[in-house]
């Protein structure tokens, strides 16, 4: 019966692909001609790191060559330590992520073309196109074998990839973490507890706790004070932009007035500002939207600001009476101290005293959500979760539409009314059965972000991390069930469906029979990502259009200018991870039934990676650190394509009675499940804290970054570490003996003893000494690539892995809180120390701006330095915005050197 359909029934695998090919690779063409055209003239967008001071000078890259491809190559030999200390740990490994599973595609197509493509192509049951060359073409049970032990190949050694990656990950997670940069930061000491009993709501009775306290923040409730600050803070920049607007009203009165008198004596000019700028036409505002009362913004304000200004005062004054959260920061002496702190059992009641955290930054906390105790907690998690999965079915039937678009032809036998899409050209008839259904399920998938991040939030999150974490998570799920599972099913069930009807007792069998013909939608998803997504990554065509055309028209003050040129686009791991971790999820379901795909994924991943590796090393700034928590959990989510594949061929061979194929099958699926359960035992709880020999040095005496003796003989010299790194930006590729010919991922000398002639004395080097996870001093020896492959548990240990670190990791971090003062309100709530922005408007040449500013004087901090009008009345800036120069509002250096005001006036 399902031969009569299928001559009956056009067969469009071929159309798909090649359409979907077709059109990305021209949107890829002209994506990427665009890009090397561009990356040269608009510096600022494809440049900015290399091209102005908009990143801490220890971190700016030197630019790659100017030439149209001469580039690329030099990219692609970027080293680890570049890498790492361009993007950060998250960075790397995402970059890093993307190259493995391309090389792993392209490895396992140099022994699966040349075993399956025969095996399914040849004496088949005369599939037509990409079909023949799938698992459903095969009739002989005997050939079962082929795809079994291919399988196990493919399976298994995905599993040694994902050892060697979770054994790299460990090492250089805890090397980067006890270097001197993060041992010393302050979230590095710092835990948060939350679900605190009340008996130890108080800095002396939780002092007690614990041993080598520094200080101690007991979270407050701040809700009214939140109130206040933020109306404030809305009111103050609403002044400012009132009152560049009427200054560039009186500006460009003026400018008006001189070219109908061609030309004005300055003399003649009036000092006041109302003589060009009439009382109506003054800034104003409703104080409701609509139907409020209209009032003058700056008198306004000028009444308004310092009646909050007072109230703010008063509550700041009083805050240490409010009542205190269940959540409490504790700075530590050390590192160390502080993961003994995080690592034991706190409280003998359940769920007391947890969960701790180590490692928040006081930019990153939630703080709204410090004040939930253990049962709202879990009740909150419960319901965010609930949440999630109500709308995962409810996703299902828009995604199962777009499944079932794209196998329309098979519906037309039972639905004669859907035959007319046979008049239509082949190209259009892709164009519909797999182009417009991938670009359909893209943008579906763009919606949920903001509603997974709101659930996390809700969940209980403590910081942007773990809202990336959650997110990371949730968002998978979503892919994985909807962009896989439910478009593969209905695709499946589309392309059966007339011959269950006739013959209901035949499902399973028609099922898998067709079930490979979805690979050839998820061809044209692989393609769609490779090719149109990894040249739309390098466009930016949205950060160009921000730039250029939003920003025209919404930038209005000297602020906002500045804002807009210095701030940087950074990577949401949350929703970035499971896109491709999804994508490889699906190329290895589909490896074994259709090894096409494999090739498909090796370009499209490849290209992905050159991408992001340019993106995020001289485009994009780093993301809040999560200190490379994503990238374990993205390799565990990738197990899932490993056992979607295995599964799928498990219930071929059922269908197909291939009972000797069917025991090895399960051989091969148990031995994943043990494997996997061994990873998570081994890894687990070496992927949440920093074990004890990476904090303490080998001689058992001298002090570390990650831990201090409580008694210091103070005369004892303190053993140094081997000749610390050069104070450099970066490893330059020839800094080492052996010459790096590969590109980053595989470079031969990533792990050899750096020498040569170091800066023993710069004052900028933090001396450390050999730590106990480092064993003994002999230097792991040089290997070929072959060993170094196989044997993990050497050439990427810890004493390995840690000359990966670019020399910053040896240095303080400058922009680390250091001033004691500082640190003391460092986990207070924000606004307990919020001061009134300081306003920033345009000099203009008449002199207005000082009578404005003197205008405000008491009601308002505002200056004139550093912007101006011009003549013309646009607005320029030259320096950062004016601040208090306090902990929450520093001063930031001119982003312009010499060289970079020439890129600039270049780009102009």
């Amino acid at each position: 019966m399902a031969s009569s359909d299928d001559d009956d029934t056009r067969n469009t695998s071929t159309s798909q692909v090649v359409t979907s090919l077709v059109f990305n690779i021209v949107v890829f063409a002209v994506f990427f001609i665009s890009f090397i055209l561009l990356r040269l003239k608009i510096k600022r967008i494809y440049q900015p790191k290399s091209s102005f001071d908009l990143i801490n000078d220890e971190k700016k890259p030197q630019p790659l060559p100017s030439g149209i491809w001469q580039w690329i190559v030099p990219l692609l030999k970027k080293s680890d330590n570049f890498i790492i200390q361009q993007a950060g740990l998250d960075g790397y490994f995402f970059i890093r992520y993307l190259f493995i599973i391309s090389a792993y595609c392209g490895f396992s197509m140099l022994y699966m073309f040349p075993v399956l493509l025969p095996i399914n192509a040849v004496n088949g049951v005369a599939k037509k196109g990409f079909d023949m060359l799938a698992y459903s073409n095969v009739t002989e049970k005997g050939r079962y074998y082929g795809h079994v032990f291919c399988g196990w190949i493919f399976y298994w050694g995905f599993l040694f990839v994902i050892y060697r990656e979770l054994t790299l990950y460990n090492s250089l997670r805890h090397s980067i973490l006890a270097s001197p940069r993060y041992a010393k930061k302050l979230s590095s000491r710092t835990v948060l507890f939350q679900s605190v009993p009340d008996q130890y709501l108080s800095e002396t009775e939780f002092a007690k706790l614990f041993e080598h306290t520094k200080n101690i923040w007991i979270a407050r409730s701040a809700k009214q004070l939140s109130k206040l600050v933020k109306e404030r803070d809305a009111l103050a920049l609403k002044l400012e932009a009132a009152e560049t607007s009427y200054l560039k009203m009186a500006v460009k009165a003026i400018s008006k007035e001189k070219k109908k008198k061609g030309g004005a004596d300055p003399s003649k000019i009036a000092n006041d500002i109302t003589q060009y700028v009439p009382e109506k036409k003054r800034p104003s505002h409703r104080l409701k939207p609509v139907i409020g009362k209209k009032v003058d913004t700056i008198n306004y304000a000028k009444e308004k600001l310092p009646e909050l200004n007072a109230k703010i005062q008063e509550l700041q004054n009083k805050h240490m009476e409010e009542k205190p959260m269940n959540s409490v920061f504790v700075e530590f002496n050390t590192q160390y101290d502080a993961q003994k702190a995080v690592q034991m059992v706190s409280h003998h009641s359940p769920l007391s005293l947890t969960p701790a955290y180590v490692g928040i930054s006081p930019t990153d906390v939630q703080w709204f959500n410090l004040r939930m105790f253990w049962l709202e907690r879990l009740v909150r998690k419960f319901g965010s979760i609930a949440a999630i999965v109500a709308l995962v079915i409810l996703w299902a039937f828009p995604v199962a539409f777009v499944g079932m678009v794209s196998n329309i032809t098979y519906l037309t036998n039972k639905l004669p009314w859907l035959k007319f899409i046979y008049n239509m050209p082949d190209q259009l008839l892709g164009i519909i059965t797999s182009l417009a259904p991938t670009i359909a399920l893209a943008v579906l998938m763009m919606l949920l972000p903001i509603f997974i991040r709101k659930m996390a939030l809700i969940a209980g999150a403590p910081s942007y991390q773990h809202v990336e974490y959650f997110t990371q998570q949730a968002y998978f799920a979503f892919q994985v069930i909807q962009v896989f599972l439910v478009t593969t099913l209905a695709s499946s069930a589309t392309s059966t469906v007339t011959a269950i009807v006739e013959e209901p007792t035949s499902a399973m069998n028609l099922l898998a029979e067709n079930l490979p013909k979805s690979s050839n939608f998820y061809v044209g998803y692989i393609i769609l990502q490779g090719l149109s997504i990894s040249s739309g990554a390098l466009l930016q065509i949205v950060p160009l259009i921000l730039f250029f055309v939003l920003g025209m028209f919404l930038d209005s003050t000297a602020r906002k200018k500045y804002a807009r040129f210095t701030s940087l686009s950074s990577m949401a791991w949350g929703t970035t991870f499971p896109v491709y971790t999804n994508l490889a999820v699906i190329t290895f379901s589909y490896a074994i039934i259709s090894p096409l795909i494999l090739l498909f994924a090796c370009v499209a991943f490849f290209l992905l990676y050159v991408a992001y590796l340019y993106n995020l090393t001289y485009v994009f700034q780093e993301s809040p650190d999560s200190r490379g928590i994503h990238y374990p959990r993205a390799l565990f989510q990738t197990m899932v394509g490993l056992y979607l594949g295995q599964i799928c061929l498990l219930g071929l061979f059922v269908v197909g009675k291939g009972w000797g194929p069917i025991v090895l099958q399960a051989i091969c699926l148990g031995v994943t499940v043990f494997v996997h359960l061994n990873f998570n035992s081994a890894f687990d709880h070496l992927m949440a804290f920093e074990p004890v020999d990476t904090m303490k040095a080998l001689d058992g005496k001298s002090n570390t970054p990650s831990y201090i003796r409580d008694f210091v003989e103070p005369e004892k010299d303190e053993i140094k570490e081997l000749p610390p790194f050069q104070i450099k930006k970066y490893h330059p590729r020839s800094s080492s003996q052996f010459d790096q010919r590969t590109t980053s991922i595989l470079s031969d000398n990533t792990y050899e003893i750096q020498t040569g002639v170091f800066d023993t004395d710069n004052e900028n080097t933090l001396n450390t000494v050999p730590l106990l996870a480092d064993g003994d001093m002999t230097p792991v020896p040089p290997a070929p690539f072959w060993k170094r492959f196989l044997l993990p548990h050497i050439y990427y240990s810890y004493k390995a892995v840690k000359t990966r670190l670019p020399e910053i990791y040896n240095l303080p971090d400058p922009t680390e809180i250091t001033d004691e003062k500082e640190i003391k309100h460092a986990y207070d709530f924000p606004t307990v120390s919020a001061k009134c922005p300081f306003l920033w408007i345009p000099r203009d040449p008449y002199g207005f701006s000082t009578v404005q500013i003197a205008d405000l004087a008491g009601v308002v901090e505002i200056s004139d330095e550093g912007a101006r009008f011009t003549e013309s009345g646009s607005i320029e800036w030259e320096t950062a915005p004016p601040s208090y120069n306090d902990s929450q509002m520093q001063v930031v250096s001119n982003p312009f050197d010499e060289q970079d005001e020439d890129n600039l006036q270049r780009e102009e």
